[in-house]
């Protein structure tokens, strides 16, 4: 298991994301997670540079929901990419297992089909508690990670279009 907090970035490493435009999908399902996945992304993307008008925020009942939306997103806005932020939680079936691969797949799915950064910030813990340490406790906040990624990746994106 890891101990380690991982959400400390130095912003002079950053891109500057103040004309990104970013898609941000967040599941509803462990809003109390979720939650605090979306404020550790949002405060981390303006800390950034990125503004409000240049994000377009949708909410999805639960995380195998997630593709799909990144999808609507990439067909009917002009994002550069999508965030992803879910949570699913260990039960006592296969769901866990289902949902988990179907989500990452999927996730995975539409960044290839559209050529942009899909980033995939869904927990896939095996408790509450494991969790809560990765929406803003002790091992940091998934949401502030998978903000960084896809500032990196968009940037990327664009250095490698421009430049190449």
């Amino acid at each position: 298991m890891s101990t380690k907090n991982l959400s400390y970035f130095d912003k002079t490493d950053i891109p500057d994301a103040k004309h990104m435009r970013i898609g941000i999908v967040v599941s509803e399902w462990n809003a109390e997670i979720t939650d605090n996945l979306l404020k550790g992304c949002l405060e981390t993307l303006s800390e950034c540079g990125a503004t409000l008008d240049n994000l377009q925020i949708v909410h999805v009942p639960g995380s195998f929901e997630l593709p799909s939306a990144a999808q609507f997103l990439m067909e009917h806005t002009r994002v550069e990419g999508v965030i992803c932020l879910g949570c699913v939680i260990r039960g006592e079936t296969p769901h866990f297992d289902f949902i988990c691969q179907a989500c990452a797949d999927g996730v995975n799915n539409v960044a290839i089909k559209y050529v942009k950064p899909v980033i995939f910030g869904v927990l896939t813990d095996n408790t509450i508690d494991q969790s809560r340490a990765r929406s803003g406790g002790s091992l940091g906040n998934k949401g502030i990670e998978a903000a960084i990624t896809a500032i990196k990746m968009i940037a990327l994106q664009k250095e490698l279009r421009d430049n190449w």
